[in-house]
């Protein structure tokens, strides 16, 4: 099997193209912001409440996203400024998304009191499942691709640039999905604290992205042979795995099974 690359225009309206990069964030935050609205109101939270953190959420994360890729490929954009605001291009990194707009979320968490693990909670699967559909959106960007292979030893293999290489944005695609649907099974049982579910998706992403991310070409790199996303996700692998051992030993907050 070989992943032939499409056009990364959907179609036009007049002149203007309409990307397929576009088009995945927007289903992705449309699905993921239904399914945080169906959990609040089953926890009987204010819905207008949830839907303002996630308005503001999702600007942040964009801002934060755009920021952090902008930050580590300063010497790309600093030739031609204006290309920063070009995101249809692609261009947003995940973890500057994540740290944006958990930020915000948590300032507007306190600012309603809203229990911030509870809600965590709730975002986590609707997160992960968000970023499985956007990574499709680098497959049509040509971009989050990995390294040169022999087809014949990978069937799979996507052919780009002029070679055949890994689709690592199918990997990380496929390993969210499957955390998103080990998130739903969790966040049923009785046995769990808040902070639970959202803490193994750190784990598990991280987990995985670290990985996934050795097979790249294209990482945001911070010096010689360090790669940020995996120096990030070692850090968050760690604060989520010491977190989760710190309130099952001390029984913090028992969560709300919806």
């Amino acid at each position: 099997m070989k992943f032939n690359i499409p056009d990364p225009v959907a179609f036009s309206i007049g002149s203007h193209p309409i990307y397929w990069y576009g088009i995945l964030i927007a289903v992705a935050i449309l699905l993921g912001t239904f399914l945080v609205l169906r959990e609040a109101e089953k926890l009987k939270l204010n819905l207008d409440h949830v839907l303002n953190i996630i308005l503001f959420g999702i600007s942040a994360a964009f801002i934060g996203a755009r920021l952090y890729y902008v930050i580590f490929q300063w010497s790309q954009y600093s030739r031609n400024p204006l290309e920063i605001f070009a995101v249809w291009h692609g261009g947003l990194a995940i973890h500057g998304g994540l740290l944006g707009g958990f930020l915000v979320g948590y300032l507007l968490l306190r600012k309603y009191r809203i229990n911030v693990w509870q809600a965590f909670d709730i975002a986590a699967p609707s997160i992960i499942l968000g970023q499985a559909i956007g990574r499709w959106g680098n497959f049509f960007n040509q971009e989050a691709y990995g390294y040169e292979v022999d087809p014949a030893d990978l069937p799979w293999a996507m052919y780009i640039d002029g070679a055949y290489r890994h689709p690592t944005f199918l990997y990380e695609s496929l390993w969210n999905l499957s955390i998103f649907i080990f998130l739903l099974w969790l966040r049923r049982r009785k046995w769990i604290y808040r902070g639970d579910v959202f803490l193994s998706y750190v784990v598990l992403y991280s987990a995985g992205r670290f990985i996934i991310e050795g097979f790249r070409t294209d990482s945001l790199m911070l010096t010689g042979s360090l790669r940020v996303a995996q120096l990030v996700s070692a850090v968050a692998i760690v604060i989520g795995l010491s977190l989760l051992y710190y309130r099952h030993r001390n029984k913090v907050d028992k969560a709300d099974v919806g």
